[in-house]
């Protein structure tokens, strides 16, 4: 029996999302919950589950394709194989008792399915892998086959006989595997999933003795590359808009045609907060936790919003009303491989400075592996971004939708400043506020600015707030 599958709602209400990579192919046999493909939707690349265990019979997308909620995105039988059963089998299964066949259609009835995912499997055969010959393999001369893998005393009918599996990895697996010149249909995954990790590829790199296929050339590769297309001669490269790019643009156009922005900076001397770094960081017990000056800041917001509660607010046009929030869920603008994203820490006002800093550095490596869940981006307070990361000085941040305001920090700079009357090489960066002035006016994000910038100049000012 065929079974589709439609791409369910993977994000509150998104209507689509991009086929990353499919982790599976035609004929593959699969079972309940398998991942089966990578969906990118809300700026967050997730598994996808299998809903169903039996074969799969077709892909309905290839990766890139953008699929709408409710499409079909594959096939399963899950009634078993489509090949009729051999004569004695055929004769067993004639000859067995009626109730016997009963029970065992009752008993896969109850098998337990993905929730929200369709009905349950309701064949009561299991599904087998279809062989499938590599054709290319048995075309190739012995002496060719043997050679491709000499430390693994691979037989040339044993290659032609087995079926061929479609090795399952992740890409970074692969462009290693790539690069030290393995192929990944030799390499055996040693965990129970059947997915190759990079820990196989290096031990079977290491096994037949692979070497690393850099391309050879005279001179160390530092000069600017071209694309491909400009090197045929092309003008121009043009890129489907989709993805991360394609959320980050619709939430800055709804931000900036939504909300009025208003920007204020400020310049403080954030010397006293530099050495307290540096003093943390010299301690034993917590040098493991890397506290910078984004989780200094992180507190010093967490702290400001409490006197401030206007820019931890959000504008409900719906309901015409404004909702002031009595907690603070800080979002974290964080640059990756695949565009901006702006996951959020709950509950932040409670949390400590040194819970602050294991927080924003766990955020940040889900980003940048492509696991935070749509979840973690939505339903944030207030945001803060550290454009002084890549040696900027200032910037206009454009508020995250649905909150009140944003704090850029820029880089912090070794600069001739006035200090006690004299002047002294201190420690200055700059601080921009960016808020929605239907619910903040200017006195009050001016105010708030100066309580950051305080405690940022002072750190010890934290003890006297509330």
């Amino acid at each position: 029996m065929t079974q589709d599958f439609m791409l369910p709602d993977l994000g509150e209400g998104l209507p689509e999302a991009e086929l990353v990579q499919w982790l599976v192919a035609v004929g593959d046999t699969v079972t309940l919950n398998q991942t089966i493909a990578e969906v990118e939707t809300a700026k967050a690349v997730v598994e996808l589950p299998s809903p169903y265990a039996g074969t799969i019979t077709a892909l309905h997308a290839e990766a890139g394709d953008v699929v709408a909620v409710g499409s079909v995105l594959i096939s399963f039988d899950i009634g078993g194989t489509d090949a009729a059963p051999s004569a004695p089998v055929a004769e067993a299964e004639a000859s067995a008792p009626a109730a016997a066949t009963s029970a065992h259609a009752d008993a896969t009835k109850s098998e337990p399915n993905l929730v929200g995912y369709g009905a349950a499997p309701r064949g009561a055969g299991r599904p087998q892998r279809r062989a499938r010959v590599a054709g290319a393999v048995a075309a190739a001369s012995d002496t060719a086959v043997l050679e491709a893998a000499p430390h693994d005393a691979i037989q040339f009918a044993d290659i032609v006989e087995r079926p061929v599996e479609r090795p399952r990895s992740t890409p970074p697996v692969r462009k290693l595997a790539k690069q030290l010149g393995v192929d990944l249909a030799l390499v055996e995954a040693s965990g129970a999933s059947g997915v190759i990790t990079r820990a196989d590829v290096e031990e079977y790199a290491t096994r037949v003795g692979a070497t690393a296929t850099a391309p050879a050339a005279a001179e160390p590769v530092e000069t600017f590359e071209m694309p491909p297309a400009a090197e045929a001669g092309e003008r121009t490269t043009r890129t489907p808009i989709r993805g991360v790019r394609r959320m980050t643009a619709d939430a800055m156009v709804r931000s900036a045609f939504t909300a009025p922005h208003v920007t204020t900076f400020l310049t403080v001397d954030v010397t006293a907060t530099s050495e307290l770094i540096a003093s943390l960081k010299a301690d034993r017990d917590l040098q493991e936790h890397r506290i910078g000056i984004m989780a200094v800041a992180a507190k010093a917001v967490c702290l400001a919003l409490g006197r401030h509660p206007g820019l931890n607010s959000k504008w409900d046009d719906a309901a015409g009303e404004i909702v002031e929030h009595h907690y603070v869920n800080l979002g974290i603008a964080a640059a990756t491989g695949r565009g901006l994203v702006v996951p959020n820490i709950r509950d932040a006002q409670q949390l400590t400075l040194v819970e602050l800093a294991d927080a924003i550095r766990r955020l940040a490596e889900t980003a940048r592996a492509g696991k935070t869940s749509p979840a973690d981006m939505m339903g944030g307070t207030f945001s803060i971004t550290n454009v002084g990361v890549f040696g900027v000085d200032a910037g206009t941040p454009i508020i995250n939708p649905g909150e009140a305001g944003i704090l850029a920090l820029g880089a912090v700079r070794r600069q001739p400043w006035e200090h006690r009357g004299e002047i002294a090489l201190r420690d200055v960066m700059t601080l921009a506020l960016s808020f929605d002035h239907r619910l903040v006016d200017g006195e009050q994000g001016s105010r708030f600015l100066v309580d950051v910038a305080d405690i940022l100049r002072e750190p010890g000012r934290a003890m006297l707030l509330r």
